[in-house]
């Protein structure tokens, strides 16, 4: 994993990358924000798609429910970066579009924009 810190109006974002996959459950969840607050001091993360499980995306799962509130809880703020058109669930769309519609979760299709939303957020 690596996390590179940028500054974006005078707001620090962590943007995580790597090759593996680094949520699969809520702990793993808890153990990446906890990395990225204390390299970074960081409470914005950018996440490619990627690092993230798929059952995140499957919500019967209830995984994503578990884990954006746990990041709600820490008050870390967070946008996934990837292609979401490929999901089918209508119920995962609705997700989707509530969260870029807040202020707390976005999913863009790149990082620029993940930066812009994050940076922009309350």
């Amino acid at each position: 994993m690596k996390i590179a810190k940028v500054e974006a109006g005078g707001k620090d974002i962590a943007v995580v990358s790597g090759d593996e996959v680094l949520v699969t459950d809520v702990q793993s969840a808890l153990d990446l924000m906890a990395t990225v607050q204390y390299e970074t001091g960081c409470d914005r993360i950018v996440l490619d798609k990627a690092l993230v499980s798929e059952s995140f995306f499957d919500l019967k799962t209830r995984l994503a429910g578990e884990i954006l509130q746990k990041f709600i809880n820490y008050r870390v703020k967070a946008a996934f970066v990837g292609d979401f058109s490929g999901y089918g669930s209508q119920s995962l769309r609705d997700f989707i579009y509530e969260c870029n519609h807040g202020n707390d979760f976005f999913f863009v299709p790149n990082e620029e924009q993940a930066i812009e939303k994050l940076n922009a957020a309350r």
